[in-house]
């Protein structure tokens, strides 16, 4: 019988499928019966496991607990050997307390004994000082009988007397101390100073007010003064000078106090005269290029004196204002030569005590700056140039030096002490300064007004062009050694009222005459 091919193909995918199911459930059996086996054995391997960890903990926990009972032992016999050492520290230090407090005690009563003692003593002393007063008083009174004095009349005349005492030992000490200052300073000094002067000689040519401008002949005069005289007009006006045109011939004098501008104006009508053309338009045209000339020599003048007295870093402006000084006189003395003068004494007396020369040059070039200032600006020349200095960062010293020049200040440097002297040798040398005859005359005067003002003088003179007043004193009001005090009081008098140039020597003449006739 022929079965059909699909039924057979179906007949083996059955079978097939039957034994995969077959062969599936076999392969789950198998697996479980070996896992239980592995189950079993692993279970039993545990149990072993936690038998031994048990058994070791025992072990260990007894070990520990013997050590900790062993350390415990340890620890407690410790402690009983310090508590012990404690107690016996305890005990030294409780003897030695108790110790002290008997030391004490006994002090205590010492203290006691001795206090009482001098309670005594101050009971003695009080009565015994009782009993003195009473003595004291009891010899005042006694003495007030016998004298004829009270007791404020008898301090008195020994206030007085030790007044008097005091006065002659102050006089005889002010004598020691000066001399002995001249001796330790006489010497260096003068060899200082006269090896500064001797290593700046200069020559002096006294400068005036005045300017004296010559001209070619009399008719420019006329040209000068121009019609209704518009052109004297307008060059007065432009400048602030004053000309003078008088009978001199061939002369016109240009006056102004002020020095730039009189120069500008001396300039100016020089090139006027020399160019001939001479109307208000072409005045002020020169004069404005005689200002920039002069403006310009101004600034190279400045230049210069900063060059030769061996400064730098001076400010710009000061520089100019150091030209202007060119322009500038005191006493007919050039400002700027003098101070130039002043810094080339003080470098060198600088040098020769050890200073710095640098700054001592700059400190004298630079003392007297406000007086280029001085005519447009209120106040004394010190006063300005110390605001000046200050202004454009000038050093202390320079500053304290400007301020002290002329003693306004009392001198804290050398420096300043140095630029002092060296104005006053500047100032004091033969032909340096002059002075019209009316400023002279008022000078002496109010010199011997200062001497005279003081008791005791009978008469003074002021002798050596102001360079010394010889004062006469009543013999019997001023003693000898009230002289010494009243020729210092003097110089500070004339050095607080008086401005003068150089030094001035006070000399105090005390005589007594007794004159008889023989008959």
């Amino acid at each position: 019988m022929n079965v059909p091919l699909w039924l057979c193909i179906i007949i083996a995918l059955a079978s097939a499928v039957i034994f995969g199911i077959i062969a599936f459930f076999a392969g789950i059996g198998h697996r479980k019966k070996t896992a239980e086996s592995v189950i079993g054995s692993a279970e039993q391997e545990a149990k072993r496991i936690v038998g031994d960890a048990i058994k070791s903990a025992e072990a260990k926990k007894k070990e520990t607990i013997l050590e900790g009972k062993d350390e415990i032992h340890r620890l407690r016999t410790e402690s009983e050997r310090e508590l012990n050492e404690r107690r016996k520290e305890i005990q030294r230090q409780e003897r030695r307390v108790q110790q002290k407090e008997e030391t004490l005690d006994k002090k205590l009563e010492g203290l006691e004994s001795k206090e009482n003692a001098i309670n005594n003593k101050n009971k003695k002393a009080d009565e015994r000082l009782a009993e003195a007063e009473a003595v004291k008083k009891s010899q005042f009174d006694m003495l007030e009988r016998i004298s004829g004095f009270t007791v404020e009349q008898a301090k008195e005349y020994m206030l007085k007397n030790l007044e008097d005492e005091l006065t002659h030992e102050k006089a005889l000490k002010i004598r020691e101390f000066e001399q002995q200052t001249r001796e330790e300073a006489d010497s260096s000094a003068r060899e200082i100073i006269s090896l500064a002067i001797q290593r700046c000689a200069a020559d002096h040519v006294a400068e005036a007010t005045i300017s004296v401008v010559p001209l070619p002949n009399d008719d420019m005069k006329g040209r000068i003064i121009g019609r209704e005289g518009r052109n004297i007009r307008a060059i007065e006006t432009m400048t602030g000078v004053d000309l003078i045109i008088d009978d001199t011939p061939e002369a016109i004098t240009l006056s102004c106090f002020e020095p730039v501008r009189r120069e500008v104006a001396r300039i100016a009508l020089e090139r006027l005269i020399s160019d001939g053309r001479i109307h208000p338009a072409r005045i002020e045209e020169t004069i404005e290029k005689a200002r920039r000339e002069v403006d310009a020599t101004i600034k190279q003048e400045g230049e210069r004196a900063v060059i030769e007295a061996g400064v730098n870093g001076v400010h710009p402006e000061l520089i100019k204002l150091l030209g202007r000084l060119r322009y500038r006189t005191s006493y007919g003395q050039n400002v700027l030569n003098h101070s130039l003068e002043v810094a080339y004494l003080t470098g060198i007396m600088a040098s020769e005590l050890g200073l710095d020369p640098t700054l001592a040059r700059r400190a004298g070039l630079l003392h007297d700056i406000g007086k280029a200032l001085d005519h447009e600006i209120e106040g004394s020349h010190v006063d300005i140039g110390v605001d000046v200095a200050r202004k454009y960062k000038e050093s202390e010293a320079v500053i304290h030096a400007i301020q002290a020049h002329h003693g306004d200040v009392e001198a804290k440097t050398v420096i300043a002490c140095l630029v002092q002297a060296a104005d006053a040798i500047s100032a004091a040398r033969p032909g340096a300064r002059r002075e019209n005859l009316e400023n002279y005359i008022k000078r002496l005067e109010k010199l011997e007004g200062v001497a005279s003002s003081f008791n005791g003088v009978e008469r003074c003179y002021a002798i050596q062009a102001g360079r010394e007043i010889r004062i006469m004193v009543k013999p019997e009001v001023v003693n000898d050694d009230r002289m010494i005090l009243l020729a210092r009081e003097i110089c500070d008098k004339i050095e607080q009222d008086l401005e003068y140039p150089g030094q001035i020597k006070v000399n105090i003449i005390r005589e007594s005459r007794a004159i008889e006739y023989a008959k």
